[in-house]
């Protein structure tokens, strides 16, 4: 019997480093910074001080900057409107989820 050797890679995590985050969501750095400063986005920091994002952060950014250019809000605006939306969207899914239990 043959053992296999463990890889001695790490496993991907499926975190997002500030370059592609930017990227994907089109946001500026500064409003990145700003987001990350509110707390309204929790990156986790690595040990060399670099900060990496969830996949969800994207979303969420990418709906921010586009509410915000909508309705010219301001981060802080904009940031209440998306948190009310996802609040929105899942009592949506408790009802649905209720209803099918009924």
């Amino acid at each position: 019997m043959f053992l296999k050797k463990s890889s001695t890679l790490p496993a991907r995590s499926g975190l997002i480093a500030w370059a592609q985050l930017t990227e994907q969501t089109e946001a500026s750095r500064e409003r990145v910074t700003e987001i990350v400063e509110m707390g309204w986005i929790v990156p986790v920091r690595t040990a060399e001080n670099e900060l990496l994002f969830k996949p969800d952060d994207v979303y969420r950014i990418r709906k921010l900057e586009r509410i915000c250019r909508d309705f010219e809000l301001t981060t802080i605006g904009g940031s209440i409107i998306v948190d009310l939306l996802e609040r929105i969207e899942t009592l949506e899914q408790q009802v649905a989820e209720l209803k099918r239990l009924l």
